[in-house]
């Protein structure tokens, strides 16, 4: 009885006496101190000994900064190792530090070694933990050059028997981030693929594992890692010089066959300089209109129309800021630099629920992240333009910069020229984009972009044109954990024109005309892996529109002509959204999305009210409405669902469906074919409602053998209510009541679409066809509103055969040939049917809207590309591209139209490129 009373009361006052060493509180201010050091203050203040390997300590060179007042030792500890690899264990007056590995309650057998030496600085005793699953480690794998990486630290509290492994996958050489790279284990059980900025996550069991890249550019990179917890890990690929990149639209390989999305398409931007272009001139837009599904009205025309959408229902975005014009030169050229292109995602069919504002698609352009290693730049000779573009480190491995500038020489080769009415006119356009990234750390980056744009043309000696586009972006990436991650966004752009006339011969009527658009737009978007089922993003949105509709400043003298400024207009846009990739199963997958969009127009600003059983035209006007500034004048609302899904049929065939709906709060103003840099856009009102939409599609997809051959067919029935139109004769430029120009209508659209791709070999490239309709109806119950009886016609951009053929066959690993053909029906025209004359002069009488149509369009390209020699150790590598535009010379019709002229009627036709156009350019990459 005494021994037990003697044992109880010894345990006692050991309890009494741990406790007193648990309830001593220590305090420490740290101000950027080297870890070591640390350790060595907390041994001076607690009076305990660390035992470590030192090199565990080299390995976190950031010096730590905290303030801790009145904690445990234990707070204290886990505190200052949260963020490192390093787990302890106390013993006595001893904190044992371990490398990954928890010691739980007592030392594991052998865990220290024999051989025991000192440092020369301080009397530390250095020790060797055995990290957990080194057992399972080959001799080969403990060697230092077997790449073994221990991630993450084990928990005590984790029960899981799986983990996530995060990272990033970045070019070995630029150190610029890689999509589409495949990262999976060795027997296939766990795979995953890096999103557009090089991301990657994957679920791997604990313990070892083997995991490597594949993608078909790059060397393999193989990496054997013990897995602790979750973590993150970085990897490097090289780029396998023995292939070059032919393919130039790309589908993503098997992530066609397998994502749920429908009418998604990503251009390969190096491949571009294979396919000839006029004037030489690599061009992103004209790429896309060989897609299925996508076209123009007619060559050399800006803006683009798909799957039977208007121009201004397209929403282009460089860096998540919008472009509101990306055409120099009327659309014969881009308006961004392909040299500073890093990738291009085309949405046509399944748009995701992050993207708003426009019905038709979304053109999501990002700009190349600089090169974090060392100076490197590309650029390239035409012969109407040149550019360039270098990218240098600005703190290597962390942050960079990256600048891309082009410009034309086409005014100094019109004063060239013996015609004296060209030496007299202008045409210029330059552009420049500047990019900052900067990894702050392992969590944080933030990158920013400017972009600018200018063109200026004079047709005459009298007038001048100048338009330009303005956009800045920028974009703060953090990552909450190895699941969840998150971006702030904020963008500002801007576009505008004016006209200066200044005519000599009559200075009473010179005048200075111009136009402008802004907007500021601010996201937050947030992505969420739940688990191998659930892919969840979600994010809130919110855009300001400022307008200013447009000033007419007489310039002259002696001016007959009177002032005008349109008021202002201002709206406000936001969103919101939540979507959810959903594996099913094996087979199946889902993706659902919701968005809620929410619109304000605003004050201050003056708006008709109109009789609701007459036409809108200054006669049938009731009242008119002022409203202060920031006053809402209107609101409009609505939810855009979108839902799309995959089914496996076999491992090399899937179907696919989608549904999406869509609203778009902006419109274009345009009596013209195509776009024009004069071209006005308008917010919703009182008067003008959002435009909205409706889209099924339905595709089978399938792959054959290595995924040599991708083959797709797709449908789609789209329907779009409050479509804007014209009255014959409208006057859209400076008009206070443009609503009475405007006819509101539906458009209804179909098509089936077709792809062939070729990925390797010799010969690779795609063949595409689209058969589409699309029509419009302007229907009212007044007669003064209908167009055409009110029935369905065509639309000016109904070209129902599109066939696009884009081949390349590599002779050698250097020399290759590319051709195009593109041939399409030709779009709709209204003729004249008959004549009458009045006052002595023949005019012409025409038929319903649309009835006839212009002669078809087709045309060859040939272009002949010569690589430069392959060596690593030179100062540059070449490409020369030699090609010929229009081979055939045909002289195909852009537009026909007729005049009354001398009191005949003449009719007129128009084209663009009639004859073949020969180039040669030089492009280089150091």
């Amino acid at each position: 009885m005494k021994k037990i009373l003697f044992t109880l009361l010894i345990t006692l006052l050991h309890q009494i006496a741990v406790a007193q060493v648990e309830e001593k509180k220590f305090s420490f201010t740290l101000n950027a101190v080297p870890l070591e050091k640390v350790i060595e203050t907390i041994e001076q203040e607690s009076g305990y000994t660390f035992y470590f390997d030192e090199d565990w300590i080299r390995n976190y060179p950031e010096p730590v900064t905290m303030q801790l007042t009145d904690v445990t030792l234990e707070t204290a500890l886990n505190t200052i190792f949260q963020n490192t690899a390093l787990n302890y264990y106390v013993s006595d007056k001893k904190i044992i530090l371990t490398k990954n590995s928890v010691i739980y309650d007592k030392l594991p057998e052998n865990y220290f070694n024999t051989d025991k030496t000192k440092t020369q600085d301080n009397n530390t005793i250095v020790i060797q933990g055995v990290p957990l699953f080194q057992k399972e480690l080959t001799e080969q794998d403990k060697k230092k050059d077997a790449k073994v990486n221990y991630i993450g630290k084990e928990n005590k509290t984790s029960k899981g028997k799986t983990f996530q492994l995060s990272g990033y996958v970045k070019e070995a050489k630029t150190g610029k981030p890689v999509a589409e790279v495949i990262i999976r284990t060795k027997n296939n059980e766990a795979t995953a693929i890096t999103d557009t900025q090089g991301f990657y996550t994957i679920t791997l069991p604990e313990g070892l594992n083997i995991i490597e890249t594949d993608n078909f550019l790059y060397g393999k990179e193989i990496r054997k890692v013990v897995l602790y917890n979750n973590g993150k890990m970085d990897l490097s690929v090289s780029e396998n010089i023995n292939q070059l990149k032919e393919v130039i639209v790309k589908g993503k390989k098997s992530e066609t066959l397998k994502s749920a999305n429908t009418g998604v398409t990503s251009i390969d931007v190096e491949g571009m300089k294979n396919i000839p272009m006029v004037l030489g001139e690599r061009d992103i837009f004209k790429v896309a209109t060989t897609i299925p599904g996508i076209k123009t009205a007619g060559e050399g025309s800006a803006g683009f129309n798909v799957r039977g959408g208007k121009t201004d229902q397209n929403l282009v975005l460089l860096d998540n800021g919008v472009i509101y014009n990306p055409a120099h030169f009327f659309g014969f050229f881009s308006a961004i630099n392909p040299f500073t292109i890093g990738s291009a995602d085309i949405y046509k069919g399944s748009i995701p629920a992050e993207f708003g504002g426009r019905l038709a698609s979304v053109f999501d352009i990002k700009t190349k992240n600089g090169n974090v290693t060392k100076l490197s730049g590309e650029g390239g000779i035409g012969p109407v333009t040149s550019n360039l573009t270098v990218s240098t480190p600005i703190v290597k491995e962390k942050s960079s910069l990256l600048v891309g500038v082009r410009a034309t020489y086409s005014d100094w080769i019109l004063k060239t020229l013996d015609e004296k009415s060209l030496q007299n006119s202008e045409a210029a356009f330059y552009d420049g984009v500047l990019k900052y990234s900067h990894k702050l750390n392992a969590k944080n980056d933030i990158e920013a972009t400017a972009y600018y744009s200018h063109d200026k043309f004079s047709v005459s000696s009298d007038s001048l044109y100048k338009y330009n586009n303005r956009l800045f972006s920028l974009k703060w990436g953090h990552i909450f954990n190895a699941k969840h991650k998150a971006a702030l966004l904020f963008s500002n752009s801007q576009y505008k024109f004016n006209i200066e006339y200044d005519k000599e011969s009559d200075i009473t009527k010179s005048f200075d005309f111009g136009y402008k658009i802004n907007e500021n737009h601010l996201q937050f978007k947030f992505g969420y892996a739940l688990n191998d089922q659930h892919k969840i993003s979600y994010g809130v949105t919110t855009k300001l529109y400022m307008i200013e509709p447009g000033y007419l400043n007489p310039t002259g003298q002696e001016t007959v002509l009177t002032p005008v400024n349109i008021d202002k207009e201002k709206a406000l846009e936001s969103g919101i959204y939540l979507s959810d990739a959903y594996k099913v199963s094996e087979k199946l997958l889902i993706s659902a999305g919701i968005r809620y969009s929410f619109y304000a127009a605003l004050g201050s600003a003056t708006q008709r009210v109109y009789d609701q059983g007459a036409p809108i035209t200054d006669a049938t006007v009731v009242e008119t409405k002022e409203y202060g500034n920031n006053e809402i004048i209107k609101t409009y609302n609505g939810f855009e669902p979108r839902l799309s899904a995959r089914f496996f049929i076999t491992s090399r065939l899937s179907v696919k469906a989608s549904y999406d709906k869509t609203y778009q709060y902006i419109h274009l103003l345009s009596s013209n074919t195509t776009q024009s840099p004069t071209d006005t856009w308008k917010l919703s009102d009182l008067n003008i409602a959002p435009q909205d939409a409706d889209q099924f599609s339905l595709g089978l997809y399938k792959n054959f053998t290595e995924d040599d051959f991708e083959v797709s067919l797709e449908g789609y029935i789209k329907k779009t209510n409050n479509l804007l139109d014209y009255r014959v004769g409208a006057d859209l430029l400076l008009n206070e009541n443009i609503e009475t120009e405007l006819l509101k209508g539906k458009g209804k659209a179909y098509g089936v679409e077709f792809l062939l791709k070729k990925n390797s070999g010799k010969l690779n490239g795609w063949l595409g066809y689209t058969y589409s309709r699309t029509f419009i109806k302007l229907d009212s119950e007044f007669e003064s509103d209908k167009v055409n009886n009110g029935e369905y016609f065509p639309a000016n951009y109904d070209k129902p055969h599109d066939l696009s053929a884009v081949l390349n066959y590599k002779f050698t690993k250097r020399y290759s040939i590319s051709t195009n053909f593109i041939y399409q029906t030709g779009r709709p025209i209204t003729y004249p049917v008959g004549k009458y004359t009045y006052a002595n002069a023949e005019y012409t009488l025409y038929s319903d809207r649309n009835k006839f149509r212009i002669p078809d369009y087709y045309r060859l390209d040939i272009g002949v590309n010569i690589e430069g020699n392959h060596k690593i150790k030179k100062l540059a590598h070449s490409f020369w591209n030699i090609s010929v535009y229009n081979v055939l010379g045909r002289n195909n019709p852009y537009s026909v139209f007729f005049v009354t002229k001398n009191g005949e009627i003449k009719a007129y036709k128009t084209s663009i490129f009639s004859v073949p156009v020969p180039t040669i350019s030089y492009n280089f990459k150091f």
